[in-house]
C-alpha cells in the first residue's frame, strides 16, 4: 500500500485500488447540469447533487473525472451511481471516469434544501439534526413531521425502513406509514 497527496487530498492506493480521502467538494461549474440530471436510484425525485454524494468533479485531460461518497459503507446503489455518471456524459460524448471516496464520510448535512423538500414531497421525512435525531430514535420526544398531514403525532414502527438509512415510522393522525431519513454523521 502507498500513500501520498495529490490536489490536496489524501490517497491510498492498494493493489492499484485507490481511495481517495477528499477533503472539500470541487465541482466544475460545467458538469454540474449533467449531474443535476443523474437521480438517485433509491430516492428518484433527487438527484446525486442534492444528495452531496458528489465531492468532486473536473476535466481532466478531456476526461471528465468524478469522486462519490457512498451514503454509508455498502451502499449498493453506488455502483449504479457511478454507470449512470458513465452513461450521461457519454450521452454528451465525453469520457467519464468514476472514483469512490470513502472520506470523509457522508453526511445529511450534505443534503442540499432542495433536495430537503423533494424528500417531503416524495413522502419521505427529511433529516433531523443530530440531537433531535436520537431523541425520535430512541422515542423519546414525538418530532419527526408526518410528510402526508405535518404533524407530530408519529411514531417509529421500526429502527429500518424501505434502506438501511431510513426508519418507518407512521403517523397516528392520519395513519399513514413513511420512512423518514434519519441523521447521519
Amino acid at each position: 500500500m502507498s500513500c501520498f497527496c495529490e490536489d490536496g487530498n489524501l490517497i491510498f492506493d492498494y493493489l492499484h485500488k485507490r481511495m481517495t480521502i477528499e477533503l472539500k467538494q470541487h465541482i466544475d461549474p460545467r458538469l454540474v447540469p449533467i449531474l443535476e440530471k443523474i437521480s438517485d436510484p433509491e430516492i428518484p425525485v433527487l438527484s446525486i447533487m442534492d444528495m452531496g454524494v458528489v465531492r468532486s468533479a473536473r476535466i481532466v485531460d478531456n476526461v471528465v473525472q468524478v469522486k462519490i461518497t457512498p451514503t454509508y459503507s455498502g451502499c449498493p446503489a453506488m455502483d449504479v451511481i457511478g454507470d449512470d455518471i458513465i452513461a450521461a456524459f457519454k450521452k454528451e460524448n465525453r469520457q467519464a471516469t468514476v472514483n469512490l471516496v470513502l472520506s470523509p464520510a457522508w453526511t445529511t448535512d450534505w443534503i442540499t434544501p432542495r433536495g430537503r423538500k423533494a424528500l417531503e414531497k416524495y413522502g419521505i421525512a427529511a433529516p433531523l439534526d443530530e440531537e433531535a435525531d436520537k431523541e425520535a430514535l430512541l422515542g423519546n420526544k414525538k418530532i419527526v413531521k408526518c410528510p402526508q398531514c405535518t404533524s407530530t403525532n408519529t411514531k417509529m414502527i421500526s429502527q429500518f425502513g424501505s434502506t438501511a438509512c431510513k426508519a418507518l415510522f407512521k403517523c397516528d393522525d392520519c395513519l399513514e406509514p413513511f420512512d423518514y431519513f434519519k441523521c447521519l454523521k
